[in-house]
């Protein structure tokens, strides 16, 4: 698929089917996320593959937005192995997971695998239920799968303001 039509056809699924995600196309999608780039390339992302029915109740333990879906993504990143920007008040962490999820997302799209993006969710609480590391931050948790029949886009998923709105130049 052409990129400008992944990023137009992608929606946020919230039914899913029982059908498993085939491990060629979960492994391209994590592959996505490798090649994303961080800050100094540091790489500090860590993502978590959830499938089994016990590790899907511990998501289901902590949010209702699952959805259904069959494989569930954690995408973490390691607080000890960031880069602090000029000014000491960010660093690359979240950001830097981020494109690693979105680039996941995407790659999901191009695949034919639906997802969608949860942070309906308390992260401590997670990453105790899930044993992670202490250094490890969770930035979300991705619904992977496919739509269940009838499901689609929201009513509202093409509505978006013009560029006027939401792009000054300076």
């Amino acid at each position: 698929m052409e990129f400008k039509e992944v990023i137009k056809a992608r929606y946020s699924c919230k039914k899913y089917s029982e059908r498993q995600v085939e491990s060629e196309k979960l492994n391209a999608i994590l592959n996505a996320g490798r090649l994303a780039p961080t800050a100094k390339n540091l790489q500090e992302q860590h993502v978590y593959v959830l499938q089994t029915a016990d590790s899907l109740a511990k998501i289901d333990a902590v949010t209702p937005c699952r959805y259904g879906a069959p494989t569930v993504l954690v995408v973490a990143f390691d607080k000890n192995n960031v880069f602090t920007y000029p000014g000491g008040k960010r660093n690359s962490g979240m950001e830097d997971a981020t494109i690693v999820a979105a680039q996941m997302i995407l790659a999901a799209a191009d695949e034919g695998v639906d997802s969608c993006w949860v942070n309906f969710f308390d992260p401590d609480k997670l990453a105790d239920i899930l044993g992670l590391p202490e250094n490890e931050e969770v930035l979300m948790v991705m619904d992977l799968g496919y739509a269940a029949e009838g499901t689609g886009p929201l009513a509202n998923h093409s509505s978006r303001k013009s560029l006027d709105e939401t792009v000054t130049y300076l």
